[in-house]
């Protein structure tokens, strides 16, 4: 019909008027508005049992409230395979949410003296504007945000099933601090300076009373699992998992603390790759650099070693061993305590004998008999709920407790006389308290909502109150692959029959940031669910497309760093300058960025040249996994590769009304 009308419109003005007439921006811009709606009327189809199935996934975005090229890269190239796979005659899934909990949103909140709530729907409502600006495929009918009570629900509902496996538990431990957000990091949340990724604070030690999910449950499964045949083109992100899981060559124990040092945690985790002997245990070690290491409780023994005014339980005999501060002994990577084994390690017998430790060697005659042992003391470890699982040195659990309030409550409560109670299923979801951000600039706790704090006991009855940290958003991006495939279910998470057609994730597609945590934590959670019976496979994506940066060229000053706009800078011989002081000018590629002044606004480019132009732009030149710097000299090839396609339509189209007319 499009091409009709400008046939009736224009037969006057004859046939090579037809072939000379120029691709403007103002007929890309009216085909893309005639064409809009009748592109993207394919859905995924639940009653399609003919068609292969297929499933297209981009990470869902964080509601910063406006796109940028990063984004416009990752959704444009799902959106052309999806595209792909349709014309192919698969059924696809291609979903689309909201990764809505977390920091940002409450620092907006308070600054602005908004409720993070309509800060985040705020966003929301403008990007997903933007994103159908450029006419993406999503099924909008099964958008989700996580900071939806009927989302979070089935995330608290999933902390439970962990917690009743005993794969959720609360320690008192020393924890990084962040002193301007105001919250507890994990360790994979603080760089290798000690600085929070986010707030780029330097973190501190605090002691505090945090819940963990034991993720070195299945740290074995999880590194097997990256040498699964059915992963396609993981390639060095296999490699960074790897590295970061570590060979599960030894194993962990949480060992109870015996002494009244105060402001000292009552366990203490070591790790041996000797299992089986660690009953015959005799000391304790902990680095001169440890926050264990407390110099005021501390006696000398040796040069170099000294004994805290502490023991520790070995559960395994009922022996209290020394806790021994030095360098003397060798620590393992990503370790700053020891356990000390004279009848496994020489170095540990020499030790012993320096601080006149008394022991009798003991030794396993063959194969068969250490296998045997090993099982038997794992079984125990696990059974004390200590640990007692294979994993490397470097691997510790997953710290989930935040102390802020824009996050998903944990569905505990405390009560006096009974401890820590799980929140009924049937009382889900835990609902956050409408709090006022209106008049303050001041950081928000649960703590601070006393009403919603307190309730009653779901065991005795008794009065009781709720846990008041939430978890790490973390745990809300873990398992939203799997809630696409059944939004709208009220009555579980999702069905197990509609997962099993769909999953594992045909191609999931994002950046290499999230290579560590976010592909850690959702495969533990598949890795999981896959042993509850509930999902067919362990690993949840199938083939991962990494997708590179897009960098725009920055200006700096030499001398200060200052970061300048292209406008303020020069070229004068061959030397970048700044304009106005003549002071000389670093010309580097960044990832794009406003307060660098290299970033371009996707909805500019669309406004100026139309969506197919921009999509074509942003996927020009380098292949979808390779890194793009930005330069507007692929537009003339590509304006001009679009010009030859119009003409050669254009010559169609004039034999046809040669025809008609």
């Amino acid at each position: 019909m499009f091409f009709k009308n400008i046939i009736h419109r224009n037969t006057s003005t004859g046939i090579n008027k037809w072939v000379s007439t120029k691709l403007t921006n103002e007929i890309k811009k009216d085909i893309e508005k005639y064409w809009r709606e009748k592109v993207n009327l394919h859905k995924y189809d639940e009653t399609d049992n003919k068609s292969k199935k297929c499933y297209v996934l981009s990470m869902f975005p964080y509601p910063s409230g406006a796109l940028h090229m990063g984004h416009v890269r990752v959704y444009t190239i799902s959106d052309t395979i999806s595209r792909f796979y349709r014309m192919k005659g698969c059924n696809v899934l291609h979903p689309m949410g909201w990764d809505a909990f977390g920091l940002p949103a409450e620092n907006a909140a308070i600054e602005k003296h908004i409720h993070p709530a309509t800060w985040t729907q705020d966003n929301i409502n403008n990007m997903k504007d933007q994103l159908n600006s450029l006419n993406y495929t999503f099924d909008w009918d099964r958008e989700i945000a996580t900071c939806d009570p009927e989302y979070y629900k089935w995330t608290q509902e999933l902390f439970l099933k962990l917690y009743e496996r005993d794969l959720v538990y609360r320690k008192e431990a020393f924890v990084n601090w962040d002193p301007v957000d105001e919250t507890v990091l994990a360790e994979e949340q603080v760089d290798a300076n000690k600085c929070s990724w986010r707030s780029g604070a330097k973190v501190e030690k605090r002691l505090l009373n945090q819940w963990f999910i034991r993720t070195t449950a299945f740290a074995k499964p999880l590194f097997e699992g990256l040498q699964n045949p059915t992963l396609k083109e993981w390639n060095d992100v296999i490699k960074i998992q790897q590295n970061w899981i570590g060979e599960c060559n030894g194993t962990s124990f949480e060992l109870q603390i015996i002494g009244n040092i105060p402001h000292y945690p009552r366990t203490i985790n070591v790790w041996t790759n000797y299992p089986e002997f660690i009953e015959y245990a005799k000391f304790i070690a902990v680095s001169p650099n440890s926050l264990l290491n407390r110099s005021e409780y501390c006696q000398d023994v040796a040069e170099g070693i000294k004994v805290l005014d502490a023991k520790v339980l070995n559960p395994f005999n009922e022996d209290e061993l020394p806790i021994f501060v030095t360098d003397k002994v060798q620590f393992e990577d990503f370790r700053d305590t020891y356990i000390g084994i004279p009848s496994a390690s020489m170095d540990d017998f020499q030790f012993s004998e320096t601080v006149g430790i008394q022991f009798t060697r003991h030794s396993i005659r063959n194969y068969e008999e250490q296998q045997l042992k090993i099982l038997e003391i794992l079984s125990k470890a696990k059974k004390w709920k200590i640990g007692g699982y294979p994993i490397s040195s470097r691997l510790q659990d997953w710290l989930i407790s935040r102390q802020r309030y824009w996050g998903t409550p944990i569905p505990i409560i405390h009560c006096l006389n009974c401890g820590a109670q799980a929140v009924p299923h049937d009382q889900l979801p835990v609902i956050l308290p409408n709090v006022s951000f209106s008049s303050s600039n001041k950081k928000f706790s649960l703590c601070d909502a006393k009403d919603w704090l307190n309730t009653s006991c779901p065991k005795c009855g008794g009065e009781a109150v709720r846990e008041s940290d939430t978890m790490d958003t973390f745990v809300d991006s873990s398992w939203y692959y799997l809630r696409y495939i059944d939004p709208k279910n009220t009555e579980e998470m999702f069905a197990v029959d509609k997962v099993k057609e769909l999953f594992p994730v045909t191609l999931y597609i994002g950046g290499k940031e999230h290579a560590v945590l976010h592909l850690y934590f959702a495969r533990f959670i598949s890795h999981f669910l896959h042993s509850e019976g509930l999902l067919p496979t362990t690993e949840p994506f199938k083939q991962l497309l990494v997708q590179g940066m897009v960098f725009g060229k920055t200006f700096q000053v030499e001398s200060t760093g200052q970061y300048l706009k292209s406008d303020e800078v020069e070229m004068k011989a061959e030397q970048c300058i700044k304009k106005s002081t003549k002071e000389p000018v670093i010309i580097s590629w960044e990832k794009m960025s406003k307060s660098k002044y290299n970033g371009v606004e996707p909805l500019e480019m669309v406004n100026e040249y139309g969506i197919d132009t921009t999509r074509l732009f942003i996927l020009a030149d380098q292949a979808p996994t390779s890194d793009k710097y930005w330069s507007h000299k692929t537009m003339p090839g590509i304006l001009n590769w679009q010009e030859r396609l119009w003409k050669t339509n254009m010559m169609h189209i004039c034999l046809i009304v040669e025809i008609i007319f």
